[in-house]
């Protein structure tokens, strides 16, 4: 079960944004990823690894550049069927656009076809990891489950929370919130490479008893993740401040509930007060970054220099549906516009950071993915910088390796990805169906 994979190569060994040394990223311009039983053997020069490869498979991907596969933070599975809805910001986009498409995930066929969509989608663009969203409907994160596990995608999800502020048809309640969790959990957390992520939707959609539930089962499984949303918008934040009066901030109420910790992530993190950001941080909680949905909902810039200050772990989400892209690209290319109206930067090497090692330390996968030091396991990209005719004429051009892949972050597609390996293994060939 060895194989050797040659290319240019790059990963990151640390954060390019906090070490400003070489030993955060290396690059190597003609390399072998050795690859054994589906993890990292060996890594390194071409010249050096060659000689002792022996009668292993050897693949050559000339012109081309191997990196880690894409993680993505946070992105909801059922809202690709109202990506590009025009218009509204994000109470009012949920009533319009959210809630009617989730009402079809009631339907099983209809959310593992859709399940099976999605991840074909993600493949397609890079993403090999991704932490999900599926519906209130325990058959959506059924569903969803059983096509990652099939497709051997490492993926984290849940079924949604939501008894109040939202249709009938998409509520249910405390007791059943907890129930139908619980029988999920057991189901398919630590099932090949899935894992089991708490819900509630936002504190806006739970009552205090459904929130005291999602606490219940966060005490009770320490070693799964909870999954959310946190301050994204001004009108949002004035509902929850108004539902929870007692609490101190929009964090504070999903503190008390015993839902700040270690494996929370927090999707957006917009509008927080800098003393709730350090919470963020002591706790050990992640904030995915979402720029193309923070943009097209015109919700907020993320301030990624405060997060780092603060000790926040930090990935990148395109949290589709109000996110327009599947694509790490697409998303990163967005960071740095939002990063740019803030008077902040964002270098390639940091944005190929946010989209794997550091998505991977938000959520506390790192020991497992992210980067290609040996023992890890085996998910990575074959990109084409040439793909396209402005893309290739752009590298053609570009003088440094910083500069190609700055280029190559910005102008980036799902064309750009030739290849998605999981485990060693090709995902889904270019152009498959």
């Amino acid at each position: 079960m060895r194989q050797a994979f040659r290319a240019a190569i790059c990963h990151c060994l640390g954060d390019p944004g906090e070490d400003s040394t070489a030993s955060a990223f290396e690059f190597f311009d003609d390399a072998i990823l050795l690859v054994e039983d589906g993890r990292v053997a060996a890594l390194g020069p071409a010249d050096q690894l060659l000689p002792a490869l022996g009668d292993t498979p050897l693949t050559e991907f000339a012109g081309r550049l191997i990196v880690p596969g894409f993680v993505d933070c946070h992105v909801h599975f059922p809202q690709i069927d109202l990506i590009a809805s025009y218009g509204e910001q994000l109470l009012d986009w949920l009533e319009r656009y959210a809630y009617p498409a989730e009402q079809r995930f009631a339907d099983a066929d209809y959310a593992a076809a859709t399940a099976a969509l999605f991840l074909d989608e993600l493949l397609a663009n890079g993403t090999t990891t991704a932490c999900v969203f599926a519906t209130v409907h325990p058959q959506s994160a059924e569903a969803l489950f059983a096509a990652a596990h099939t497709r051997g995608m490492r993926l984290i999800a849940g079924k949604v929370l939501m008894d109040r502020n939202c249709p009938a048809r998409l509520q249910d309640d405390p007791a059943s919130a907890y129930r139908d969790s619980l029988a999920l959990l057991e189901r398919w957390h630590g099932k090949g490479r899935l894992g089991y992520a708490i819900t509630p939707r936002f504190a806006l959609s739970s009552s205090e008893e459904q929130l005291a539930a999602a606490g219940r089962l966060a005490r009770e499984h320490p070693d799964v993740w909870i999954h959310t949303h946190l301050a994204e918008n001004h009108r949002e934040i004035r509902a929850v401040a108004q539902q929870f009066p007692w609490s101190s901030s929009y964090l504070d109420v999903y503190e008390q509930f015993g839902l700040l910790r270690e494996r929370a992530v927090f999707a957006h993190c917009l509008h927080l007060a800098r003393e709730d950001v350090d919470r963020l941080g002591r706790a050990g909680a992640a904030a995915a970054f979402c720029p193309t949905s923070n943009l097209f909902l015109g919700s907020g810039l993320f301030d990624l220099r405060v997060m780092r200050e603060a000790a926040v772990r930090v990935g990148l989400g395109t949290d589709v549906g109000a996110g327009t892209s599947l694509s790490l690209f697409a998303t990163a290319a967005d960071a740095y516009k939002v990063l740019q109206l803030q008077g902040q930067s964002l270098p390639a090497a940091q944005a190929l950071y946010l989209a794997t090692l550091g998505a991977a330390r938000a959520l506390y996968l790192d020991t497992h993915i992210g980067n290609f030091v040996p023992g890890k396991e085996a998910d990575f990209l074959v990109l084409d910088p040439a793909a396209t005719t402005l893309g290739a004429h752009r590298d053609r051009l570009a003088e440094t390796l910083a500069e190609r892949l700055f280029a190559l972050f910005t102008l980036g597609d799902d064309r750009h990805v030739q290849s998605t390996f999981l485990q060693g293994k090709p995902a889904r060939p270019r152009g498959a169906g």
